[in-house]
């Protein structure tokens, strides 16, 4: 069998998370975490990463780009995307404190989402201790 790369623009929405989340679960193997994939969101969470110290785990939301839900306040979420090649994995409240002054559209506010596929040099800034 002769395998070929694929084309990840040539997937569809649910091949490319998929793709996206086996990028992003082999980084955090480089940091000692098994992650598991959930068919259904668990409080908020795509997956989970169990660290091999046996009581770490973090709740993960995967997106595809620097993102913030109303919905995700409070949980314990963790925000994971790749942009240009670079995985981000970022508390979701604790990032959402610092830049939310900084977001110019307000109405994300009573939308409850917000996102960016450009990330500004001032929130690469922000997520520089988030880069795995």
């Amino acid at each position: 069998m002769k395998l070929q790369k694929i084309k990840y623009e040539e997937l569809n929405a649910k091949a490319q998370e998929m793709f996206n989340f086996h990028k992003v679960a082999a980084k955090l193997a480089d940091y000692g975490f098994t992650s598991m994939w959930l068919n259904n969101d668990w409080e908020g969470a795509d997956f989970l990463a169990v660290h091999c110290d046996g009581s770490t785990f973090i709740k993960v939301q995967l997106k595809g780009r620097l993102s913030f839900s109303q919905k995700y306040r409070n949980k314990n979420i963790h925000i994971c995307f790749i942009s240009n090649g670079d995985v981000y994995l970022y508390p979701h409240d604790l990032i959402l404190d610092k830049v939310e002054s900084k977001i110019s559209d307000k109405t994300w506010i009573s939308q409850g989402t917000w996102s960016t596929s450009k990330l500004s040099v001032e929130f690469k800034k922000i997520l520089t201790e988030y880069l795995l």
